[in-house]
């Protein structure tokens, strides 16, 4: 038996194939299923099943084509009234494959319908697989299910089911029975992650805050309190995965390519930002392909909203295609384009006037407000967060520049580019960009 974790970094995203003999299970696939399949077929094996531990919320699964493609069966809860062909799995059943077994556990907390796998052989449970449940260092977030879908359920009563979940569920397991969790530090399924990619129960229930002895209402207070904003593209996903993604070449195969022709669709520019500000189209957003292309992309543009894609070259064209299909964003691409930049330009700002004295301008600090809490920078700034500032930018005053600052400045290049375009012109906006780490 071995266990192969694939991760995805941009995602924080972990899913698993565990190999029997010549048959493979898959825990929370990926929408790119190639990975998966190229491992089957370096040992000789088949994918013989998917098991999804609940709908995902951070991105778009490939169970469905890894059933078509492959034949596999998925397996899920049947609390998830899932919309595409599969066996449920919930306590008390069983997968056998080649030797080992894989127990189903109910889990609820993050979502009402969550489920941990247990992987028994030779008897003796030797790893359990926690989805969104259990993470290293800490526990799925409780408020992502609220009006979302047939099942659904307040945070609250999701944050005692958690509470219950852990502790008669997952603690009772043994303590070197290792954890292996769908997600890890960079997540927004989850406040408090380790950068540990593994652990164990035992591990757990010494260092995770989580599994500390404390009552059910101080779980349910600190669990609720502090978490991270959710993305707009979070209940879609969802919905999504509830009935089973695109097969991705066809997905990809759809995209049109072609310069824009309208001014009204939002037009995401992936390049560079200093390539961005000497030239860009009107009204650009500079959202630079990166670490966490897809997450900003999800959280800036709604689902449903239609959008131009550019990037510097045909390669990295093809990259932030591909990226936009992990968040199920592909169809809403209106056209993907390289070559025309316009000339529209962004100056630089005057560090030493700046440092001078701060007043003279208008501060825009958008990162989230846990981190302006825990690490104030300017104490004049206005705190308008990345996600929300389309909507608030024409709030902001124009009787000085403005200066956009954030933690590093990936995420300043795309507020200050919404701030310039929103505004109009009617002052000077300027990106503090990695200027920041000097305060």
């Amino acid at each position: 038996m071995k266990i192969q974790q694939f991760e995805d970094k941009g995602l924080a995203h972990y899913s698993y194939a565990v190999l029997s003999g010549k048959t493979v299970a898959l825990i929370d696939p990926s929408r790119d299923v190639k990975p998966y399949i190229l491992y089957a077929e370096e040992h000789g094996a088949q994918i013989v099943a998917v098991i999804e531990t609940h709908p995902h919320a951070d991105f778009v699964s490939g169970h469905l084509e890894l059933f078509k493609t492959e034949g596999a069966t998925i397996y899920c809860s049947a609390l998830q009234e899932a919309g595409y062909p599969h066996k449920a799995f919930d306590e008390g059943d069983v997968i056998d494959l080649s030797g080992i077994k894989l127990k189903a556990l109910n889990t609820p907390g993050h979502s009402p319908d969550s489920i941990s796998i247990v992987l028994e052989e030779n008897g003796k449970d030797k790893a359990v697989f926690t989805g969104d449940t259990l993470f290293i260092g800490d526990c799925g977030r409780p408020d992502l299910r609220e009006n979302t879908g047939a099942v659904s359920a307040k945070r609250e009563d999701l944050a005692r089911q958690m509470y219950y979940s852990l502790r008669d569920k997952l603690m009772v397991l043994d303590d070197d029975v290792i954890v292996y969790p769908a997600h890890g530090a960079g997540t927004l399924c989850g406040k408090a992650l380790s950068e540990a990619a593994s652990s164990s129960i035992g591990e757990e229930t010494l260092t995770n805050w989580s599994l500390q002895v404390m009552s059910e209402k101080d779980f349910v207070r600190e669990l609720i309190s502090e978490q991270p904003f959710v993305p707009v593209y979070f209940p879609y996903d969802v919905s999504v995965n509830k009935e089973g993604a695109e097969k991705l070449n066809v997905a990809l195969s759809k995209v049109v390519r072609g310069i824009p022709d309208d001014e009204d669709t939002i037009l995401i520019d992936t390049r560079p930002a200093a390539a961005f500000k000497e030239a860009h189209l009107p009204g650009a957003i500079n959202l630079q392909d990166g670490g966490k292309f897809e997450t900003w992309l999800g959280s800036i543009v709604a689902p449903g909203e239609a959008f131009y894609l550019l990037a510097e070259n045909d390669a990295a064209l093809e990259t932030v295609i591909k990226k936009t299909t992990k968040i199920g964003y592909e169809g809403f691409i209106k056209k993907a384009f390289t070559g025309d930049k316009g000339n529209i330009s962004m100056g630089l700002i005057d560090l030493d006037r700046f440092k001078a004295d701060t007043s003279k301008y208008t501060i825009i600090d958008i990162r989230n407000p846990a981190e302006v809490k825990a690490h104030p920078v300017f104490s004049n700034a206005i705190n308008i967060p990345l996600y929300e500032l389309r909507e608030k930018a024409d709030t902001i005053p124009v009787d000085k520049p403005v200066v956009v600052h954030c933690a590093g400045g990936y995420r300043s290049a795309a507020g200050s580019s919404i701030v310039d375009a929103v505004l109009h012109g009617k002052t000077p906006v300027y990106d503090l960009g990695e200027a920041i780490n000097s305060f």
